[in-house]
């Protein structure tokens, strides 16, 4: 992975944390860099220091590998919320280019969604996983790229059904599900759009189905949190954010 160079204070800071969550300074480049480029408010992260794979949302929703090991779960958690504000009060970074954007030139997914948390390819179908923006570009067969909305799910993994092109499916905290699962979106603007007519109805089905989405991952929220896995304050902050989608 690739990242920007910290200035003297970010330096300093990155050893303060070190410290004071008893993580190597390595690990916290690693959560400073998601948490970067997640703007600040979300942060999909990989390090053995956090049990591999997990997420965090500002808030205080934290995931981790084992969700029954609740200190590495603060712990995780404490730390991405302070990068957060050390993001927002310091200058963590020396000024120059971003090797998110320049990593994001000449690929094949839209340049608007910045660099992918992950990427890669099987037979005849590539996929990049972009959790800082909730989307998820798939190829199929050298067609057009498809870009979803992953609404609250953490991926961390893929897996292509029967070895056919064009039938990935994924895994997150909710299980498997397949790429038609999840609402289709249409691409960045690049360009202020002109005045729109009144929408077709073609149109208002595409936004109900976005509102059934949103309902649906309202339900599986609920049995996260009637199963215990998610505490009340988690579920609160969870809730909010997809009713502001409809």
């Amino acid at each position: 992975m690739t990242v920007r160079k910290l200035t003297s204070q970010g330096e300093r800071a990155v050893a303060d944390l070190s410290v004071r969550f008893g993580v190597s300074t390595g690990a916290v480049r690693v959560m400073l860099e998601a948490v970067r480029l997640g703007n600040g408010t979300m942060a999909q992260f990989s390090h053995p220091e956090f049990g591999g794979r997990g997420q965090w949302m500002a808030g205080g929703m934290t995931m981790v590998g084992d969700m029954l090991d609740h200190g590495l779960q603060a712990r995780a958690g404490g730390l991405a919320s302070e990068l957060s504000s050390l993001l927002a009060s310091t200058e963590v970074y020396v000024p120059g280019p971003d090797p998110a954007h320049q990593a994001s030139l000449g690929s094949w997914w839209p340049g608007e969604l910045g660099r992918p948390g992950s990427s890669g390819g099987q037979n005849d179908s590539r996929y990049a996983v972009f959790p800082q923006a909730r989307r998820l570009a798939v190829q199929s067969g050298g067609g057009p790229v498809r870009v979803y909305d992953t609404l609250d799910h953490a991926i961390g993994g893929v897996r292509q059904q029967g070895g056919l092109p064009g039938t990935l499916s994924f895994t997150s905290q909710h299980g498997t599900f397949t790429v038609e699962s999840l609402p289709l979106v249409s691409p960045p603007r690049t360009a202020p759009p002109a005045p729109a007519p009144p929408a077709p109805p073609e149109r208002a089905a595409t936004a109900g189905a976005g509102a059934d989405a949103v309902l649906a991952a309202l339900e599986r929220l609920g049995d996260l949190h009637r199963r215990g896995v998610l505490t009340g304050e988690e579920f609160a902050a969870k809730k909010a954010e997809l009713l502001s989608r409809l």
